[in-house]
């Protein structure tokens, strides 16, 4: 048994350094870095705020955002999910541009976009839904497993966001060909004014729309970002993270948002839910110090040890991501319950060291969880003719034509409402897998209709 993991962790370091070798020398690897950190640390942080309690209600927990006040200035360095979405932008522009240049259809560009986040995601809920289903069937009580499906879950309210954004790539970027910087602009002044609407009138939905207006603002700034129209300079840089850090510092110093850009509970104004100005000024900030360091960063990433962490990493980031929070109820099942780690007030000496193993206890289930499901992510990646982190090896279309507009937009909208439903749906559902049917029916419907289309127009 040992000989055949030696030799699969082989192949797989030997495979890892060929998609290494293969890397066009034009691409940004700075992005790719960018890409694989921005979800390590979003999974680090989300695991560093779940405090575990046990007792005898059972196993429950709190968010150290709201038992320790002091570290929610910490979410300014962990919340970087503007830096996914920035590179995001950067990413798609480059693919749509590639794939227009050698007459691929907007059609064909987004069932192969959306079938690279499906593929995983598919997995992921196939998975979690029979668990539940099986947990039910062998007596467990109904409201345990929707708390725990809602807890593995939380996850897919990013992929919610960012799936919609992929599917209005092809608009948005039409929209920035004509208008450059200017979109961003306006789509800020609009998350603006829904604050206004929100925080000024009290209007409970007055931001709603923010949830999409916000993260499609950053992920134009990624286009300007990708054709030069935001040069990597510091000339560029240092007074946009001026600017940046100044609205920051106001808005949430003299303003009525938060410190916090993390959802903090019971508060009764967030920077998340939905997102806010204040956010966005985090994301200047963010995008500044990514211009300056680019240069820098890509000289260090022409080693070849670093590069092949980078594309080993993005190999199956989506499927660690997805899977963080399982790992981390996986583990406090483990570790509570059965008095294996102990339970120290929360805030004391012995509670943030304790932190650091609680971390590698994390890491050691999620990489197992990675070891089980990441072939769908692995596959989906190669099978397109790209490497595991973007890397191009060949020049062929994502996929031929095949697909009619109609059935791909019915697909893709499918697949975005059963999304919207995960990411909605509250630990208080009591359906067999733990989630409304009609959601996880809506998903899979869209899921598999594109992908059906992607075999069809790839002739498989």
């Amino acid at each position: 048994m040992s000989e055949r993991i030696v030799h699969g962790a082989r192949e797989v370091i030997r495979g890892l350094r060929l998609l290494a070798e293969r890397t066009p020398p034009q691409r940004d690897r700075w992005v790719d870095l960018l890409r694989a950190a921005a979800i390590v640390l979003v999974v680090t942080g989300h695991w560093l705020a779940t405090v575990v309690t046990y007792g005898e209600g059972g196993l429950g927990g709190r968010h150290v955002l709201e038992v320790l006040p002091w570290t929610r200035w910490l979410s300014w360095l962990f919340q970087v999910m503007p830096v996914f979405f920035l590179v995001g932008g950067f990413s798609n522009a480059a693919s749509l541009r590639s794939s227009m240049a050698r007459g691929v259809q907007w059609r064909e560009w987004l069932v192969g976009r959306a079938d690279r986040l499906l593929r995983p995601t598919t997995a992921f809920l196939f998975v979690i839904g029979m668990s539940a289903a099986l947990a039910r069937a062998l007596g467990a009580e109904p409201d345990l497993i929707g708390r725990a499906v809602w807890l593995v879950t939380i996850p897919l309210w990013f992929l919610a966001a960012y799936f919609a954004v992929v599917v209005l790539t092809p608009a948005m970027y039409a929209m920035h060909r004509r208008w450059g910087l200017a979109v961003p602009v306006v789509l800020a002044l609009l998350v603006g004014a829904g604050d206004v609407v929100r925080l000024g009138y009290g209007t409970d939905h007055g931001g709603a729309a923010n949830f999409l207006l916000a993260w499609l603002a950053v992920h134009q700034i990624g286009f300007a970002w990708q054709d030069g129209r935001l040069p990597a300079r510091w000339e560029v840089a240092l007074p946009l993270a001026a600017l940046g850090a100044g609205c920051l510092v106001f808005l949430t110093a003299a303003g009525p948002y938060p410190v916090s850009m993390v959802a903090v509970p019971g508060a009764q104004v967030q920077n998340t839910s939905p997102p806010t100005v204040a956010l966005l000024s985090l994301a200047i900030v963010q995008t500044a110090l990514v211009l300056l360091l680019q240069g820098p960063a890509n000289r260090w990433l022409r080693r070849p040890r670093p590069w092949m962490a980078v594309v080993g990493l993005n190999a199956v980031i989506l499927t660690a991501f997805l899977w963080h929070m399982t790992a981390l109820a996986v583990a406090a099942v483990a570790l509570y319950p059965t008095g294996i780690f102990p339970q120290p007030r929360v805030g004391t000496s012995q509670w943030l060291l304790l932190r650091l193993p609680w971390l590698a206890c994390l890491a050691f289930v999620l990489a197992l969880l990675v070891a089980l499901f990441g072939w769908s992510e692995w596959r989906g990646r190669t099978r397109s003719g790209r490497g595991p982190a973007g890397v191009g090896t060949d020049r062929r279309p994502i996929v031929r034509p095949g697909a009619s507009s109609a059935l791909t937009i019915t697909g893709l909208a499918a697949a975005q409402l059963g999304l919207v439903g995960v990411a909605l749906a509250g630990p208080e559902y009591r359906a067999p897998a733990g989630l409304p049917a009609e959601v996880l029916l809506a998903y899979f419907a869209g899921a598999v209709t594109l992908r059906l289309i992607q075999r069809r127009a790839a002739g498989t």
